[in-house]
């Protein structure tokens, strides 16, 4: 039986949020079958409700775009509260070269040009990890776009995104614009119209480059299964297990 995909988001209040999570399990299922939504914060259900009603094997896919608090502890802790027996766990979704292709193209969507400055815009965490992998991204980004971008966060850490765009102003920069490197619209993104840029790049949504990119995690996901299995039948077969 194919491997269930269980795709694991952060959790919102705002609908078009969890709407967007939806949208792109849908998306995601129409070509790999079952995929189910957890999420581990906010609202339900939480993976460990999900992985408890899933019978077969599961292949979890953080949807998140660097691995701070809620992939390194949350999501084991999570799946250790299921007990499930066969469960594989795979990258979350950034840093990836996938994610800065798709900024480029909303960017280019809100009027971007070669040339033009970025800020690269996250929503900031208290982890280091996701910050370096942040970093990571933005470089990414400069390397899709072939242009210097600077890191700008909206929430938890610093940089601002206002200060970066203020910065890139007064070194001369005349043309501005906000990549978002958020999935869905909410009040982080929201917050990007007010920070001085000459536009702001759509959240990277249900991008067909997205949707191939859960689905190849997916994939990663199903060969570690299946190396898992192969692992535990050599160890069965081995001489000091048959005596």
């Amino acid at each position: 039986m194919t491997p269930t995909l269980v795709l694991v988001a952060h959790g919102t209040r705002n609908p078009r949020g969890v709407e967007m999570i939806a949208a792109l399990a849908d998306a995601v299922s129409a070509r790999v079958g079952t995929t189910r939504v957890a999420f581990v914060d906010v609202l339900g259900p939480s993976p460990a409700e999900v992985l408890r009603d899933t019978p077969e094997s599961a292949v979890v896919v953080p949807a998140f775009l660097a691995s701070g608090y809620h992939v390194h502890t949350d999501v084991p802790r999570e799946i250790a509260d299921s007990a499930h027996s066969s469960v594989a766990v795979t990258r979350a979704l950034g840093p990836d070269p996938v994610l800065a292709q798709v900024m480029v193209d909303r960017l280019r969507e809100a009027g971007w040009q070669a040339g033009d400055s970025i800020v690269f815009a996250a929503a900031g965490s208290s982890d280091p990890r996701a910050l370096q992998e942040h970093r990571r991204a933005a470089a990414m980004l400069a390397e899709a776009a072939r242009v210097p971008v600077r890191i700008g966060y909206v929430a938890t850490s610093t940089p601002t995104v206002s200060d970066a765009v203020s910065d890139l102003r007064a070194a001369g920069h005349e043309r501005v614009f906000v990549a978002s490197y958020l999935l869905a619209r909410g009040l982080f993104h929201n917050r990007l119209s007010d920070a001085g840029s000459d536009g702001v790049g759509a959240p990277l949504g249900v991008h067909p480059a997205i949707v191939d990119l859960v689905i190849s995690r997916y994939r990663e996901g199903i060969r570690s299964l299946g190396d898992r299995a192969m692992d535990t039948a050599a160890e069965e077969l081995s001489p000091a297990r048959r005596r």
